[in-house]
């Protein structure tokens, strides 16, 4: 299985604090690279930039993809740019949440 597919599901069974829905599918993953030696940066966001969570929400994203057979360093990289909205959301965590 290749690595960026194992990232994705490990990213789907981190889930936001306040808001029932991992976060992959709640489009706070803006980017996943894959470099050489295996090399990670993530890139993402959080729902609000005061959320209570931002610490260990990020440090649970390093430490889970750290722990991926094939990762050797993991680089997360908080942005507010652009901002979170729900139409970042996938289509699935919607209407999980009915709100459509």
């Amino acid at each position: 299985m290749q690595i960026e597919v194992r990232i994705v599901r490990v990213l789907r069974n981190i889930y936001d604090p306040e808001i029932p829905v991992n976060i992959y599918d709640l489009g706070l993953i803006y980017e996943v690279e894959v470099q050489e030696g295996g090399v990670v940066k993530i890139t993402m966001t959080l729902t609000a930039p005061a959320c209570p969570m931002a610490d260990q929400l990020v440090r649970e994203v390093h430490d889970q993809v750290l722990d991926i057979e094939g990762v050797e360093q993991v680089d997360v990289n908080l942005t507010f740019e652009p901002r979170w909205t729900k139409d970042m959301m996938s289509e699935e965590a919607k209407l999980d949440l009915g709100w459509f």
